[in-house]
């Protein structure tokens, strides 16, 4: 196990797993430009490592928070062009995080607010502990969701109940936003991150090339007709076939045995 860390970013190594956790517990974990830049920074570092990362897994410090949204203090000054710059960047942030060969695991616990509701979006899928919170405030400042929340909460819940929970800012628990398909699941409290690690573990042990092909291909092909989006997969799958973890794969199936992936 090795850890790293930035001044807001705390990283633990777990062979082929990563687990991030977000620590600006004074301000409930809220993102300003430096936590912003923090999470590009190691998200980078962990997608050009020698020892490879398979799946990770995103959460925040503390008791109270996941992200408890944007940092409102050093948003409220902000000129309109500066309004640009900033939103500019949390969407470039959130897209690498779509953009990495490996899948990431919102895991969270306690507030997912406004840009904290945005940045569990741009993850592949989300836990959330049992004492969760989800919300789009930003009418009730004044503004909207500026990280790309009134486009992939749309895609993930349908565009219904995105617009009804943009348009009133409402907050929902844990159990509501597994009900709409915000979230994949309810998890006790105690045992969130575990459950979270445990998923990524699994996930690390399939091969690495195919779980990146998966998530490129849905990445994609999500917002194209069905018959481009399916011309994707093809290309996909047939690419594969030139990796030596689609050969171990399938000798392995054949011969009866478990599968050693290497991501070759």
């Amino acid at each position: 196990m090795t850890t790293q860390e930035l001044p807001f970013i705390r990283v633990v190594r777990e062979g082929p797993v990563a687990v991030i956790t977000i620590d600006r517990q004074d301000k409930l974990n809220a993102l300003n430009r430096q936590v912003l830049n923090n999470l590009a920074s190691t998200f980078d570092a962990l997608a050009h490592d020698d020892a490879p990362v398979r799946a990770a897994v995103l959460t925040g410090a503390g008791e109270k928070a996941f992200v408890a949204g944007a940092d409102i203090g050093e948003m409220s000054t902000l000129t309109v062009e500066q309004a640009r710059e900033f939103a500019s960047l949390g969407h470039r942030i959130l897209a690498s995080i779509e953009a990495l060969p490996f899948p990431v695991i919102a895991a969270v616990n306690g507030f997912a607010l406004g840009g904290g509701c945005e940045l569990a979006l741009a993850c592949d899928f989300i836990f959330a502990a049992d004492n969760a919170k989800f919300s789009q405030p930003e009418v009730n400042l004044g503004v909207i969701p500026g990280f790309g929340g009134t486009q992939r909460l749309a895609r993930r819940v349908g565009l219904g109940r995105a617009r009804e929970l943009i348009y009133t800012g409402d907050m929902i628990t844990a159990d509501e936003a597994v009900r709409i398909g915000l979230a994949n699941r309810v998890v006790p409290k105690a045992e969130l991150l575990n459950v979270a690690r445990e998923t990524a573990a699994k996930i690390a042990t399939k091969a690495p090339l195919a779980v990146s092909a998966g998530k490129r291909a849905m990445l994609r092909g999500y917002d194209q007709d069905l018959s481009s989006a399916n011309a994707l997969e093809i290309v996909e799958f047939a690419g594969l076939f030139g990796s030596t973890d689609q050969t171990e794969g399938m000798m392995a199936f054949v011969e009866k045995r478990k599968a050693q992936f290497t991501g070759a």
